[in-house]
């Protein structure tokens, strides 16, 4: 066992584990965002849909 000097303080399993828990769930997040950005359609200059001439 590790003995810390008074006021030292460690983090220690918990700290290392919600840390990792945060890392995994912004790994799912991004990757859930770029599936999302990938089905947005977006309309280009030179498709000839475009209202404004008139």
């Amino acid at each position: 066992m590790i003995v810390l000097a008074a006021g030292e303080v460690s983090p220690g399993l918990l700290g290392f584990t919600v840390v990792a828990l945060i890392g995994v769930a912004l790994y799912l997040l991004i990757k859930s965002m770029n599936k999302q950005m990938s089905r947005i359609k977006v309309p280009h200059e030179g498709d000839g849909n475009d209202k404004k001439a008139g």
